[in-house]
């Protein structure tokens, strides 16, 4: 039987206990294990960015379920009854935490294993605040990819922790992993860099990309704020519509799990306002693409959007 939305709606927190506690965890209160590749280490993440790379690193000895697939969008989505079985058969859950799973956040207070919001363990220093609201912070910290190798090592030292037997292993394989990091940075900071100045504005349907254009030196307008649960009023289009005529910007970005539709609104505001702007292309922000693509990986994925950026920006266009 599943959980209906209404029942959410109205009681999302008890549901939650009630579910938890029936499923029960596999590891009872996160002890060690001796991993196996028959028996490994049960691990859940929220989102892909965490899922994939710890993948990766954990090798036959862990098993990965990511709740929150392509398309999703995390600030909205609220677990589902088989989400709470998968969470309540972990031996550690890793979140991105800074509000990012704010329809979560229950769930990971009443489990009784490792529950690690690896956002929350990078230097504080190097948050962002929301621009709107001081008392906010900017989750989307994977689009900084030293930021996001402070966080998966966090993930990575509780691994450590849960199979010590293993540790050295663990370690291999994220030295292994941040070296491909180290050069996807150089990669999009010169890629990027090579933008005119006066071009590198990067329009979004969300303000998902501030760390992104902080790491690569780009201006970014994003209609929504930090969450798409913020509202986008005219104001906010039109005064997206002033900057694209104002600095000639050539092209803007959907995502791929945020609806388009204020999107196409400038672009047909633009356009009102004699300034032709085309689409640059779809842009992966708070989801990653299928499992299996180049796109499904976060290497791939953040490949994807320097390419898609710099091919509509710095050519003066990109998709129709």
């Amino acid at each position: 039987m599943s959980l209906n939305k209404n029942i959410w709606g109205i009681s999302s927190i008890s549901a939650a206990v009630v579910l938890l506690a029936a499923t029960g965890c596999s590891n009872g209160a996160g002890g060690e294990v001796e991993p196996s590749e028959d028996d490994p280490i049960q691990v859940v993440a929220t989102i892909a960015q965490i899922g994939e790379p710890l993948e990766r690193i954990g090798g036959d000895f862990v098993e990965v379920k990511t709740i929150m697939g392509p398309g999703v969008d995390p600030h909205l989505y609220e677990a589902s009854q088989s989400d709470l079985q998968t969470i309540g058969n972990a031996d550690v859950i890793f979140y991105n935490g800074l509000h990012l799973e704010a329809q979560m956040s229950d769930v990971f207070a009443n489990v009784d294993v490792p529950a690690l919001a690896i956002g929350e363990e990078v230097a504080e220093s190097e948050l962002l605040d929301d621009e709107e609201d001081a008392s906010a912070t900017d989750p989307h910290i994977w689009f900084d990819v030293n930021m996001w190798q402070q966080a998966i090592d966090a993930a990575v030292e509780q691994l450590k922790e849960i199979a010590p037997s293993e540790a050295d292993y663990f370690e291999q394989n994220k030295q292994d992993y941040f070296a491909e990091l180290d050069e996807l940075y150089t990669f999009s900071v010169e890629k990027l860099g090579e933008i005119p100045e006066d071009q590198r504005i990067l329009v979004t349907a969300h303000d998902a990309f501030q760390y992104f254009g902080r790491m690569n030196n780009i201006e970014v307008v994003g209609l929504q704020g930090l969450s798409t649960e913020d509202e986008v009023g005219i104001s906010d289009i039109q005064s997206t519509i002033d900057t694209i005529v104002e600095k000639q910007v050539p092209a803007v970005f959907v995502e791929s799990s945020v609806n388009d539709s204020s999107i196409q609104a400038v672009i047909e505001g633009a356009g009102e306002a004699g300034v032709d702007i085309e689409l640059g292309g779809t842009l992966y922000s708070d989801a990653m693409g299928e499992a299996g693509t180049e796109e499904g990986t976060y290497i791939g994925m953040y490949r994807h959007n320097v390419e898609t950026i710099y091919d509509a920006l710095m050519n003066g266009g990109g998709q129709d």
